[in-house]
């Protein structure tokens, strides 16, 4: 029984069970429809049809046999439409590391669905190792990450710039804006992102290439856990600017300035090599890299 056999089926159906008919409507042959049907009573062992004279009537099994053969035609007629309108009508499966999830993805991804609105879109946001295994395991199409990704499987390609701040507590030892001396800023406590994030490798990295490592009195994987604590004065900061310009504004923290330290960075999209990405997704990356594409401060 195949797929064209239950097209014959439903023609007869539709044509008033009239084989010359269905022939003509399918350009078949008259015998060829004749076939059609004895091949697929025979497959089953029950009669569809009753003979009555030239005359065929269909039988209580028929009638089963059509609801059946509607509802297949009925999802074949989707299937077809979904897989040949994939692009604008699938599913992109989206990561972001924490600092971009926060801030950006959610942005991202209710602007992208004002154009594409039966695209869905699943979200992961986590640190940049495990966006790294999720694509390399094909569970994501692509992802935002702070850093270039370390696996040579992984296309890294630059689509935002940003940088770190120190900040401080409104109260403590020094005012917004002032700027610091390297040795004095080593003299800290410090409340820092967690190890393997994107925000600490660049923080870490440009401590290095003045000769000197920190060890924080206080790490986590969320920003605003690291606003609240040094809001409490247990160290200072340091997050992407986009994180605590809300909290500079609300005279929750202060920013200050360290002499020579460079915490400049990009954002990365990072997708595996060989991914192909369907329009929709394409159409995704570039509402990101568009240039007049801006998220609200108020984010």
């Amino acid at each position: 029984m195949t797929l064209r056999h239950m097209e014959i089926f439903r023609a007869l159906c539709r044509n008033d069970f009239n084989t010359t008919k269905t022939a003509h409507a399918l350009n078949m042959t008259q015998p060829a429809v004749s076939l059609a049907i004895k091949e697929l009573e025979n497959h089953y062992g029950i009669q569809l049809f009753d003979r009555i004279g030239k005359n065929l009537v269909i039988t209580m099994a028929g009638r089963r046999f059509e609801e059946y053969t509607n509802s297949i035609e009925s999802m074949f007629e989707d299937m077809e439409w979904e897989m040949k309108n994939w692009d604008k009508h699938g599913l992109i499966r989206v990561g972001a590391t924490l600092t971009i999830g926060a801030k950006f993805l959610p942005f991202y991804t209710k602007q992208f669905q004002d154009s594409y609105p039966n695209t869905n879109i699943k979200g992961f946001c986590g640190p940049a190792n495990v966006l790294e295994q999720k694509i390399l395991n094909n569970e994501l199409d692509f992802a935002f990450s702070e850093g270039i990704a370390q696996d040579p499987s992984i296309v890294s390609e630059p689509y935002m710039d940003d940088h770190l701040v120190v900040f401080c507590a409104p109260n403590g030892r020094y005012r917004q804006g002032q700027k610091i001396t390297l040795e004095e800023f080593k003299k800290n406590n410090f409340v820092l992102r967690e190890p393997g994030s994107g925000t600490r490798k660049v923080f870490d990295l440009a401590c290095e290439k003045h000769g000197f490592k920190v060890e924080p009195v206080w790490e986590a994987m969320g920003n605003t856990s690291i606003v609240n604590a040094v809001y409490q004065d247990i160290g200072i900061g340091c997050i992407s600017y986009r994180l605590v310009d809300w909290a500079q504004k609300a005279d929750l923290i202060n920013i200050i300035e360290v002499e020579g330290l460079d915490l400049r960075r990009k954002f990365y999209v990072i997708r595996h090599k060989d991914k192909k990405l369907s329009t929709a997704a394409k159409y995704f990356l570039y509402l990101c890299n568009e240039t007049n594409f801006e998220v609200p401060d108020n984010l």
